[in-house]
């Protein structure tokens, strides 16, 4: 164990951004816990998880990796680095070594976001088109974001960042919640990712989990405190 406070990294998903965390950091900086909230990528699980890494290493003594859907998927692989000593899941993919993200969902039924995803083309290295994805933006508040009011949500539906097809079918190359203590948080209603699927990968990662029953996808904008909250067990627990 360590004697200094870790640095929490959090780690936003597809379809936001990194203010969808600023509930949660207004929460942790008046505990004093120091935060980094760094824009992730979203063009894929290996070059995301090592720009993640690249952020991680750089940061001075131990890190708390929190990450919200997709970001789970990457502090699963980047959790790693070595001065990180601890995870975070939030309404997350948890995935084991050699898993893909398509591969994890495959074993339960779909959620409601898979027939809602709208498809986009952009440019890549090569010359050639790639596929990217956004949710419609009709269907975004009650995927994503049902116990979010209104008035949020519509401005979320806007600004929400793609994710490149790619991310789905790419495996994790390890899986750092084999050999460093994590926690899990179920969001009880989300229509984003199944809650089957959170709870699946968070026994099998033997997670500490806390559910919460009515929690939408974007439980770290609703809810903020009771995220902030299994941060903050999750700092003391590595201190």
């Amino acid at each position: 164990m360590t004697t200094s406070t870790p640095t929490v990294v959090l780690v936003h998903g597809a379809f936001a951004d990194a203010a969808s965390w600023s509930g949660v950091i207004a929460e942790l900086q008046s505990n004093g816990i120091p935060v980094v909230a760094p824009a992730n990528p979203l063009r894929g699980l290996a070059s995301d998880a090592a720009y993640l890494a690249s952020v991680t290493s750089q940061i001075d003594g131990p890190v708390v990796l929190v990450g919200h859907s997709y970001g789970g998927a990457l502090i699963t692989v980047a959790g790693a680095t070595e001065n990180v000593v601890g995870l975070v899941y939030v309404a997350a993919y948890i995935l084991k070594e050699g898993e893909s993200l398509g591969e994890l969902q495959g074993r339960f039924p779909d959620a409601p976001l898979v027939s809602n995803l709208k498809q986009w083309d952009y440019p890549v290295s090569d010359g050639n088109p790639a596929v990217e994805v956004t949710i419609a933006q009709d269907a975004f508040p009650s995927i994503f974001a049902a116990d979010v009011p209104a008035e949020v949500t519509s401005v979320l539906a806007v600004a929400q960042r793609p994710l490149a097809a790619s991310a789905f079918t790419e495996s994790a190359s390890v899986a750092a919640w084999e050999t460093k203590p994590s926690w899990a948080l179920v969001a009880g209603a989300d229509q984003a990712i199944n809650p089957e699927v959170q709870r699946f990968a968070a026994k099998r990662a033997g997670a500490t989990v806390l559910e919460i029953r009515g929690a939408s996808h974007a439980v770290a904008v609703s809810q903020p405190k009771q995220v902030a909250d299994l941060i903050r067990t999750a700092v003391r627990a590595t201190s």
